[in-house]
């Protein structure tokens, strides 16, 4: 009875031992998905800031241009009144 009883403790411990095991794989593995979910967001997270550097830049970029613009029609507005003057003249 007790090289039965050692027997079923054996394949016990064999059992739990194969358990650990492959409870430290799946704690393994779910760090490993927990580390590359935070890569993730942190690459997401710069690649955001670098988005909305460029947005900013842009929007500078587009106010620099809608001044230019005014300008220009400005400048176009008093050269065609000027050459209308000028034409009235003769």
């Amino acid at each position: 009875e007790i090289a039965e009883f050692q027997k079923i403790v054996g394949s016990l411990i064999e059992l739990v031992d194969q358990l650990a095991k492959a409870a430290e794989s799946e704690k393994m593995k779910a760090i490993g998905a927990r580390n590359l979910l935070k890569s993730i967001a942190k690459q997401r997270e710069a690649q955001e800031q670098q988005l909305q550097a460029l947005i900013a830049e842009k929007k500078t970029q587009l106010e620099r241009y809608r001044i230019e613009y005014e300008t220009l029609c400005k400048i176009e507005a008093d050269q065609n009144e000027f050459i209308d003057q000028f034409i009235f003249q003769k």
